[in-house]
């Protein structure tokens, strides 16, 4: 009878702390990015009166007689499923949609998390709200591009200090696009003009006019496969800065399927009158095709840009950051990083939603948003605890019946005992 009260009493532990797990979960009905977790009871080991027998020929076999001494907590998992999303209107609240986890850091180590609810702080850090734990990512280059495949530490912290000034950067390379005209007599001409800054910021107007279509002329050593060949004259205004015939440039040249041959880049060199010193800008023609089709040639991308105050920045869903300055230039400024586990069930707990790795957790996969199995952030949501309310309560009430009748238990046991004590008298 000690073995039926002890395993009542088991029984009762377990429930306890299952009960504790439901409150929990309860609690945390409204917290951003909560977890629930949910309790797996395994028998207690057994004791084995008679052990198993084989069949023989003149009997059959016997199987064993055990009784059980109770029960135990197996296990407490993390329920690692998407959590509904609210709309809370604020550009720095953010919210994963599929897998992954918000990287954060207080200098020193590394947590990650699925509360998005980021703010900037006084020095345009982007911070976790409740701890002032900083978000990790990548912060774009002067020229607004982001190499996502540098190493995530410590160090790699977001900042975007809104009212500050940006740097000035001095163009230094134009990209075009778009063909010329492979029918196109003589006299035909074309021009694109492109917007460069000079080391202080100042505005140069670029006019490339692309002329005189002909068979690569005589003498002009033109590369092998060259079938027709393009002149070119680059101002500012009415002051040349640059033709095919300066410095190392050559005329444009294309074979018979319209693709551009020998050198793909010319060079410019601009001459500010505002004191700034004079610098070299470097044409890339690369994506110019010379196709029977009309002449478009336009610039599609260049480095530079004038000085400009940051008046507010957007997310998007692979997590760029995008900065909108008072001069009207938007421009990438960085991309929030996320980590994605094998097992994120595996996570520890650490508390203000944060988690930390764990053996059984797998070391983080790190990346970029919307890449590698990781989800998209949505800009002006959070995440919703995954809690089932209904599912709680009904657990409860099973959780309420299993410990009420374990009670039982130990009262009839009790009872029994006593009958056994009255025996003497």
């Amino acid at each position: 009878m000690w073995q039926a009260m002890l395993s009542g009493v088991a029984s009762l532990k377990a429930h306890q702390v299952k009960m504790n797990v439901i409150g929990n979960n309860i609690a945390n009905i409204n917290t951003t990015g909560f977890k629930g977790s949910r309790v797996h009871f395994q028998d207690l080991m057994a004791q084995t009166f008679r052990a198993a027998s084989r069949p023989s020929a003149a009997l059959g076999g016997v199987n064993p007689i055990q009784v059980g001494l109770g029960v135990k907590v197996g296990a407490i998992d993390v329920q690692t499923l998407q959590g509904a999303l609210e709309m809370t209107g604020r550009n720095t609240d953010l919210a994963i949609q599929g897998n992954g986890y918000f990287m954060l850091t207080n200098g020193r180590d590394i947590i990650y998390t699925r509360d998005g609810a980021f703010g900037l702080d006084s020095s345009g850090f982007l911070v976790h709200r409740g701890t002032g734990w900083k978000v990790l990512g990548w912060m774009a280059d002067a020229g607004g591009r982001i190499d996502t495949n540098q190493p995530i530490n410590a160090s790699s912290v977001l900042q975007f200090p809104v009212g500050s000034q940006a740097a000035v950067r001095q163009t230094s390379v134009v990209e075009y696009t778009g063909n010329l005209n492979a029918n196109a007599d003589p006299t035909h001409t074309y021009a694109a003009t492109v917007r460069v800054y000079d080391a202080l910021g100042g505005a140069h107007d670029i006019t490339i006019t692309f002329r005189n279509r002909q068979t690569p002329p005589a003498g002009a050593n033109p590369p092998a496969g060259a079938v027709s060949s393009w002149e070119w004259f680059a101002t500012e205004g009415a002051t040349p800065v640059g033709d095919f015939n300066t410095g190392n440039n050559t005329r444009l040249y294309f074979d018979g399927q319209g693709r551009l041959v020998g050198a793909t880049t010319q060079r410019i060199t601009v001459t500010p009158t505002n004191g700034a010193p004079p610098f070299t800008v470097e044409l890339d023609l690369r994506q110019v095709t010379s196709l029977a089709a009309e002449s478009v040639v336009q610039p599609v991308y260049q480095d530079g840009f004038p000085p400009g105050t940051l008046q507010e920045f957007t997310i998007g869903v692979d997590g760029t950051i995008q900065g909108v300055f008072s001069n009207g230039l938007s421009r990438p400024m960085g991309r929030i990083a996320l980590s994605l586990f094998a097992n994120p069930a595996g996570l520890f707990r650490l508390g203000n939603n944060m988690w930390r790795v764990t053996d059984n957790s797998g070391l983080p996969q790190v990346g970029a948003p919307t890449t590698g199995g990781l989800g998209e952030i949505n800009a002006g949501y959070l995440e919703q605890s995954n809690v089932d309310l209904g599912s709680e309560f009904a657990d409860m009430i099973v959780t309420q019946r299993g410990f009420q009748a374990n009670t039982r238990i130990v009262s009839v046991v009790d009872e029994l005992l006593a009958d056994v004590v009255n025996m003497k008298r």
